[in-house]
């Protein structure tokens, strides 16, 4: 930028650099084949249920679906120690395990699009099981990647670029989802989506395994020792010690607590907006048009914009106000409710939910990758993500219910707050803990 720019703009822009650095722009990359997966077994799956006459409360339980999300960490360690024949030993631990994971999701989301939910549900549940649980593995790499990678600066505009690439994928499997399925079927929606996932395999097969230090205080069995010393020893290493180095730190359990609790209003309104849209008169074309294309403007704008309130303010400050935010946000909810079919309306209310929606993602996910452990950064990410992911899953698939028995305003009005004892958790651990 020329020397004669305002200081104000040099600052301006000055705060974008970050965003053009190499390794950053490969988180947004991996971001969306992160994202890819998740709308196919839970927003465009939704849809399709409820095309097809699929009652709200059967529609809310399909949410269980995601429930390798919220256990992932049960196999963490497998993905951060155990070697993949054949992957492993030529790409490299986590580049191994990520185009297993790949291949894996390519097989189950054509399988899920082949399925009827209306004639054979059990399929469908089936394979919308399997989708997640490899899509919650192939995260588990992603998260570990993306920390390892990058370095502590380049967290908040890591986090920025993560979710801007995982809701490209939710867009892509979303909007794009809907599109194919209008005019080509549901096949043939889900079969591109399975090819889609080759961007996330190209990327990885593209770059560098990162460097990961080995843990302090761990000793390495040889080959002399018995088979008993290298199973303790790798279950002490793999295991014992991601989780014992997290719970020798001050307010662990509050932690967990707050993981599961900040998102927890946002993921209750999510997991019955499809519905919503489709009972208040809005077509597939039009919920695709904004509530996917339009919203991707709005999550990009708010997730730069997170990213770098994250880098000025500090994870307190950014914490608390982006929460704040997007609390409120889910008040445009109720008001779309009362006024009925609108697309302007649904229009600012996509825009105030994705705005304030990314930018409290983005805050809260440089927050987990600062909690990481860098030796450990695989198991210690899956199990802070997995409470993330336990709000947005088992909890949230009670919105079916809640939802059945009150109108959809009062509903959107209890999701608001469902948000606030997440808040109230936070200001209390950044003052007795002293999180800056």
């Amino acid at each position: 930028m020329p020397a004669s720019t305002p200081g104000g703009l040099r600052r301006f822009w000055s705060a974008f650099a970050i965003y053009r650095e190499p390794r950053v722009l490969v988180i947004l990359l991996l971001g969306f084949s992160s994202g890819l997966p998740l709308a196919l077994t839970v927003g465009t799956l939704s849809l399709w249920l409820a095309e097809v006459g699929v009652s709200k409360s059967s529609i809310a339980l399909f949410a269980l679906a995601g429930t390798p999300y919220t256990f992932k960490f049960l196999w963490s360690p497998l993905v951060d120690r155990m070697p993949v024949p054949g992957l492993t030993t030529r790409l490299g631990q986590r580049r191994g395990w990520a185009i297993l994971t790949q291949l894996a999701l390519i097989v189950g989301i054509l399988g899920l699009g082949a399925g009827d939910p209306a004639r054979d549900p059990f399929w469908t549940a089936w394979f919308a099981l399997f989708v997640a649980f490899w899509s919650a593995t192939q995260d588990i790499v992603i998260d570990a990647y993306r920390v390892e990678s990058l370095e502590e600066r380049q967290y908040g505009a890591g986090a920025a670029m993560s979710v801007l690439g995982y809701r490209l994928g939710m867009v892509a499997s979303g909007a794009g989802g809907l599109y194919l399925a209008t005019y080509w079927g549901w096949f043939s929606a889900y079969a591109v989506m399975a090819g889609l996932m080759g961007v996330g395999m190209l990327v990885m097969l593209l770059n560098p395994e990162p460097v990961r230090p080995m843990a302090e205080g761990l000793s390495t069995p040889t080959e002399t020792d018995g088979w008993r010393v290298r199973v303790a020893a790798w279950l002490r290493s793999a295991v014992i010690a991601p989780f014992a180095e997290f719970m020798r730190r001050r307010g662990w359990l509050m932690t967990l607590l707050f993981i599961l609790l900040y998102k927890f209003g946002d993921a209750l309104a999510g997991v019955m907006s499809g519905p919503f849209y489709l009972e208040m008169g809005f077509s597939k074309i039009e919920i695709a048009n904004v509530t996917k294309l339009f919203g991707l403007v709005a999550v990009l704008v708010g997730g730069v914009v997170g990213g770098i309130l994250t880098e000025r303010l500090g994870i307190n400050k950014a914490l608390i106000l982006c929460g704040i935010l997007q609390m409120v946000s889910n008040l445009m909810f109720v008001v779309l409710a009362e006024v009925g079919y609108s697309l302007p309306m649904l229009t600012v209310t996509i825009a105030v939910e994705n705005v304030t929606g990314g930018m409290g993602t983005s805050a809260f996910v440089a927050y987990l990758s600062r909690l990481c452990h860098v030796a450990y950064t695989a198991t210690q990410y899956a199990l802070l993500s997995s409470f993330m992911a336990f709000g947005r899953t088992l909890l949230a698939s009670s919105g079916g219910w809640i939802a059945e028995r009150i109108a959809w305003a009062d509903f959107f009005l209890i999701t608001t707050f469902a948000a606030i004892p997440g808040l109230l958790l936070w200001v209390f651990m950044a003052r007795r803990f002293e999180i800056r």
